[in-house]
């Protein structure tokens, strides 16, 4: 069964995640106001600053501003940007 919650990042009634994608209350807010198509284009925007800016996921500052970047993105705010980037899908 799909449920549907009113998305903070596109600003309209879409269809929700299945679960929180993480645990703890910063998973259950994302879970009750972020759709899966926004969870969905964070991913992407995520592995793209990973590869791009070649994140350590295990190094504390890189994970921090991952978590910054994911608040900004959902907040609707301006997002980093890689100069030069080209998606895969437009290669």
């Amino acid at each position: 069964m799909t449920r549907t919650v009113f998305c903070r990042k596109y600003q309209k009634d879409m269809d929700g995640m299945e679960r929180p994608p993480f645990p703890g209350p910063k998973g259950q807010d994302l879970y009750e106001h972020i759709s899966r198509q926004a969870w969905q284009d964070w991913l992407a925007h995520q592995t793209m600053l990973i590869n791009e800016k070649r994140l350590n996921m295990m190094d504390m500052q890189s994970r921090k501003l991952l978590q910054e970047e994911m608040d900004k993105f959902f907040a609707g705010e301006d997002v980093t940007k890689i100069e030069g980037y080209v998606p895969p899908s437009e290669k």
